[in-house]
């Protein structure tokens, strides 16, 4: 049996003796019923009364079970660093004698503007049951230099501690270098607190300490470096890392939290680990969730945010009802990032940002964790983009990071970086011919779309490097399938189950079968004949009777009051939640094979199943027409046979549609490599998806036994890339890559005056061939362009304004120097008085469509404006959180 905390500590909660212990933060975020049902749980029969309100509620629960709140010196306050100097030489007289079994790292080194945190390794061993307290730095002459905290080691045993600092703590710089750490207690590390941040002194006292000299002690400005930090910014998750060549920095510490020993490495790939403060020891991962909340914008200049896991674990603290606002999906923000947005923190203060603002302070966020932990200054940064969308991502980033130099001569797609990855094992494994094309396919699933991009390539060993030459081209794209797909089937399942068993006798009487009826063997031949909604129509059907009983639906309680729209939203988020976790854990390689969830551990010995243990249930079910918290987890055992059956119709159905052609073509046969990427591609289905279409081919789909929480499928992109400019740098390769027009997965089409439905562009044609027109009576003030899918289903509807006071007369040669053959002179030439041609033409660089009007007035020919509209907008793509689900 294994087993975790899905939420421990998601409310900064202490298990102590048994009790749980809340501190202020946590539940001043909670509403007033959960303050209540706290009291329920906890048996606080004075809270259980309906005459204490919210305030008085909290303090109820603080006096009998409030956690010790550690009172660290940390964000800056203005005066206080003096405050504290004035006080030393006043309360600080005489260290205690000896050491008091406390030792500290012989060497430290700081680097003002970065934090110092437990990567940094300044481990300090002092007795068991040592206060966490602040942490006095001083020299030979008794003057404050700076402020540590002391934090308790979790993972290092009793006893064990290591010092940190907030990135903008102050340090002072002296005279004298004869540096000494002074210990406090935790009464006189109150005390310094209160000293710290209160103008008014408090009464004098003297303070006891422990004095333990430092060997060395170096404040050092961080080193401006060569190096290329690569950024994969993701739907879902983004990744960071760089390559760290020998000298990339003049002093290398080579001290940082990438590795499990705590090392970086030389000639090697490192990638930036992010800390999870999910659990009570926080773990770190190489991907960061790409969230961002609002922490504090009571000053809009100001605002504060934060970021990835703490985001995330802000929204659970307030179980899901707290008022901040939390952004999500920032990548779909592409062609519109410059739009003014509210947003509002916890305590309900409001104000105005741009997005860009919010993209810049994500990518900031991230590039500060590198330079924390690779101890050096960035200036140059690699950002991939997605291969249809190369050009708009990079003048975004070019424009919101202005102060850094965005590389665009070796900029790779993230098509062609997980393409390069696999180039390169081959290079160094010597599997490929010398001379000889070969040809891949790469399929990306992540966590909002699926990609199919194309590469021939060829490798030529030079006298002086490989000469690889590249042909890429997009083949085809999902913005309606991804990882997040998988995780609602999954929700939807859950939901079922869990309904079924609160109202049936909490038994759980709903089986995969019962859902999905089709035998393994026979789903895919059904999906070929009646289509991927037949398979699923049961699944709908019962999901739709489960909202009776547990609804999530939230945007439908818009309307009702605030407590019972603030549970459904609750209950969508707790499921989606703990569905994706269970999606994790399933697929890590790791041996699972059946889930369940408890409130604690069992004694079983079952090595294939994984215990999710649950601080709090979320659910709330309706009972007699009324939604109630409910306590109860359910006793229901998943094993991955049915989540696998649940999830493969949705798997093939995608891999159908990108490969049915190839196949059906014979196409399929010239690629030699199909390249899997992306996380959701870790799972199995997708190779057994794949088998129905190329049995023998050479599928890119490897993977470690066990991994941890980021597999090597999500990392590809980013060790492609950063391989890819080592590669450059060191004059190891010559690459010519050439992109060839994307296909365009879409239709764009309009009506005629008789509402006739004329096809301008077609689906699933290159973009240089995509060109057509529509006319109208010059005057015409508005033209409406339909945006379908390649099943014909309408994605969106796109509004040109005819601004008629802005046409400029031209002639044909003006037209012809500016945009070639798109605008064929016969198609001009044809145009009569009074009549006007909206021009529809395809630019894959920009992956949109331009619309470009051109009018005949007194025999002469008058061009309008052109204006660009995006095939994939922020809303082209599926939208599970937009409350309907």
């Amino acid at each position: 049996m294994r087993g975790f905390k899905l939420y421990t500590d998601s409310t900064s909660q202490e298990r102590v003796r048994g009790a749980v212990r809340y501190t202020r933060e946590a539940l001043v975020e909670m509403t007033t019923y959960q303050l209540r049902n706290i009291c329920y749980r906890e048996r606080l029969v004075e809270g259980m009364s309906q005459r204490l309100d919210r305030e008085e509620l909290i303090r109820l629960i603080l006096k009998y079970l409030g956690a010790d709140e550690h009172k660290w010196i940390g964000r800056v306050c203005e005066g206080g660093f003096d405050r504290v100097q004035r006080m030393m030489k006043r309360s600080l007289q005489s260290p205690l004698q000896g050491d008091g079994g406390i030792s500290v790292p012989a060497r430290i080194v700081i680097y003002p503007g970065i934090a110092v945190d437990r990567a940094d390794g300044y481990k300090v061993k002092a007795p068991a049951g040592f206060a966490e307290s602040n942490v006095l730095l001083v020299n030979d002459n008794q003057e404050l230099c700076g402020i540590f905290q002391l934090h308790k080691d979790e993972e290092g045993g009793s006893g064990s501690y290591y010092l940190a600092a907030d990135s903008d703590a102050e340090w002072v710089r002296t005279a004298n270098r004869q540096y000494s750490l002074l210990f406090l207690r935790k009464r006189e590390s109150d005390y310094v607190y209160t000293t710290y941040y209160r103008e008014q002194a408090p009464p004098p006292a003297h303070l006891p300490y422990f004095k333990i000299p430092l060997a060395d002690l170096e404040l050092r400005e961080l080193e401006r470096t060569d190096a290329v930090l690569a950024i994969d910014f993701g739907t879902s998750n983004t990744t960071a890392g760089a390559f760290l060549y020998p000298g990339y920095v003049k002093h290398f510490s080579g001290l940082s939290s990438d590795r499990p020993d705590g090392r970086l490495r030389l000639n090697e790939v490192n990638f930036v680990r992010f800390p999870d403060p999910s659990y009570r020891v926080p773990e770190w991962t190489e991907a960061l969730p790409t969230a961002i909340r609002v922490a504090d914008c009571s000053n809009p200049a100001a605002v504060k945010y934060e970021f990835g896991y703490e985001a995330l674990l802000g929204i659970r603290r307030g179980s899901y009802s707290s008022r901040a606002s939390v952004f999500q999906g920032l990548k779909r923000w592409v062609h519109d990032y410059e739009r003014t947005v509210e947003i509002m923190d916890g305590e309900g203060n409001t104000a105005t940002v741009p997005r860009s603002e919010l993209i810049r302070a994500y990518l900031k966020y991230v590039i500060t964790l590198a330079e924390h932990q690779f101890k050096c200054k960035f200036k140059k940064l690699h950002l991939s983009s997605p291969v249809k969308m190369k050009a708009p991502y990079l003048d975004m980033f070019k424009e919101i990071l202005k102060e850094y130099d965005i590389e665009e001569t070796h900029a790779l797609d993230e098509g062609m970086a997980v393409l390069y990855n696999t180039i390169e094992d081959g290079l160094e494994r010597g599997v490929f011919t010398e001379g000889a094309e070969y040809q891949a396919l790469v399929i990306d699933c992540g966590g909002g779309t699926t990609d199919l991009s194309s590469c021939r390539f060829r490798i030529e060993d030079g006298h002086m490097s490989y000469r690889i030459a590249l042909d890429t081209s997009y083949e085809n794209g999902d913005t309606h399938f991804g990882g997040n797909n998988l995780t609602y089937r999954i929700m939807q399942f859950m939901k079922i189950v869990f309904a079924e068993y609160y109202t049936n006798g909490r038994r759980r009487v709903t089986d995969i079968d019962d859902l999905i009826g089709i035998p393994a063997n026979d789903l895919f031949r059904e999906i070929d004949e009646r289509g991927v909604e037949a398979v699923y129509a049961e699944l709908e059907r019962r999901y739709r009777e489960a909202e009776a009983v547990i609804p999530t639906a939230f945007a439908r309680y818009e309307s009702r009051s605030r407590d019972e729209y603030v549970r459904v939203r609750g209950n969508f988020f707790f499921l989606w939640e703990i569905a994706g976790a269970m999606k994790e854990e399933f697929f890590r390689k790791t041996g699972i094979l059946r889930n369940r969830f408890d409130a604690e551990l069992s004694g079983a010995d079952d090595d294939d199943l994984q215990i999710m243990t649950m601080e709090r249930w979320f659910l709330s079910v309706y009972r007699g027409g009324e939604l109630k918290d409910e306590y109860e987890i359910p006793n229901v055992v998943f094993n991955i046979k049915e989540i696998t059956q649940l999830i493969q119709g949705d798997i093939y159905e995608i891999v159908r549609k990108f490969l049915d052609g190839f196949y059906r073509s014979g196409a399929l046969g010239d690629y030699s490599i199909i390249k899997l990427t992306g996380q959701s591609c870790r799972i199995d289905v997708f190779r057994e998806a794949l088998k129905e279409f190329v049995p023998g081919r050479s599928i890119e789909f490897r993977q470690k036994p066990a991994e941890g929480r980021v597999p090597e499928l999500k990392l590809a992109c980013l060790r492609g890339a950063i391989r890819y400019l080592n590669a450059q740098k060191e004059g190891r390769i010559e690459t010519s890559l050439t992109s060839h027009a994307a296909v365009i997965p879409y239709s764009v089409s309009a009506y005629t005056h008789d509402r006739r439905e004329v096809v301008l562009i077609s689906s699933l044609e290159r973009s240089s061939q995509g060109l057509g027109f529509i006319s109208r009576p010059y005057q015409t003030q508005e033209v409406e362009f339909l945006l379908r899918g390649s099943r014909g289903d309408l994605r969106h509807r796109f509004v040109y304004a005819n601004r008629t006071d802005r046409y400029e007369a031209v002639k044909y040669e003006d037209i012809r120097a500016v945009y070639g053959d798109r605008i064929p002179q016969d198609d001009t030439d044809s145009i009569v008085n009074g009549e006007t041609k909206f021009f529809v033409f395809a630019d894959d660089s920009q992956w949109g469509f331009h619309v470009l009007p051109i009018a005949r007035l007194d025999e002469g020919l008058h061009l309008g404006r052109k204006k660009l509209f995006p095939f994939e907008g922020e809303r082209s793509g599926e939208d599970f959180f937009d409350g309907m689900k």
